[in-house]
């Protein structure tokens, strides 16, 4: 074999070299992401029987690559959704999460989908409660339509003043009948989470027409319309609450729990 013939054949085996490592490492690539949703099922069975659920929630295992955290048998991220999740009469529409940081449990246990031994070391969990269930609720006590929830940013605590987690200022707004006639009411107050319920409280309310009619007795009818207590219901794994935060178009209760077996705690 002549010198050339052995430099032309020297690129040939290191494109082979390299096509076949990047097809161990595709499947490699491609394991990892099918043990993952192996994983990620189980837990969905799981906690759609834990939270009593109609359909699976959404889980994902976070965290690449999925192998090294099941050797570990440590699970740094398990984020856990539903949506559309009633509670008793009063709610229809919430979205629990929950975010699983570092569950301990072996990856046979996992697979088989046997959680008795599986350990978390801090849960934090949230509840949603959105603007069409609010509306639902105002309704019982006055007609409203589109309503919206808004963070009020109008005031700010004062600097070197830490703000309170379990209050939010709010802003809610909508359209409601006064005299066959459709007002645009806005309204500004606060949400408080007391003993795990959400308080809202409203103390400005304001009309697209403040020349109305009776303006004193309406803006009353409104501001009681839009104070009203909302019992969301148990956060998942039992997580105590502990703030309250105000967003575009909800409100969202949430806490953390620490040390807790994957299969005790309730919901």
């Amino acid at each position: 074999m002549t010198a050339t013939e052995t430099k032309r054949r020297r690129p040939t085996r290191g494109r082979k070299l390299i096509i076949a490592a990047i097809v161990v490492i595709g499947l490699l690539v491609a394991a990892d992401f099918a043990l993952a949703a192996a994983g990620e099922y189980q837990v969905a069975q799981k906690m759609r029987e834990k939270f009593g659920l109609s359909e699976d929630p959404s889980v994902r295992i976070n965290g690449f690559p999925f192998l090294t955290q099941a050797i570990a048998g440590d699970y740094r991220d398990i984020e856990i959704s539903a949506t559309g999740v009633p509670v008793r009469d009063q709610l229809r529409d919430l979205e629990i999460r929950a975010n699983l940081h570092h569950t301990r449990i072996g990856l046979s246990d996992l697979l088989a989908g046997d959680t008795r031994g599986a350990k978390i070391d801090q849960v934090r969990g949230s509840v949603k409660i959105k603007a069409n269930d609010l509306n639902r609720l105002v309704n019982q006590v006055t007609p409203f339509t589109d309503m919206a929830i808004e963070p009020d940013n109008r005031t700010e605590p004062p600097a070197g003043q830490k703000p309170d987690p379990t209050v939010a200022a709010v802003k809610l707004s909508g359209n409601t009948k006064v005299a066959g006639r459709t007002i645009r009411i806005t309204a500004y107050g606060t949400v408080s989470l007391v003993n795990g319920q959400v308080m809202i409280g409203m103390n400005d309310v304001e009309l697209d027409d403040m020349a109305l009619e009776g303006l004193d007795a309406v803006l009353g009818v409104v501001r009681q319309a839009l104070s009203v207590t909302i019992d969301p219901g148990t956060l998942p794994f039992t997580v105590t609450p502990t703030a309250v935060r105000v967003e575009s178009g909800a409100f969202t209760v949430e806490g953390a729990i620490n040390d807790i077996p994957l299969d005790g705690g309730g919901k």
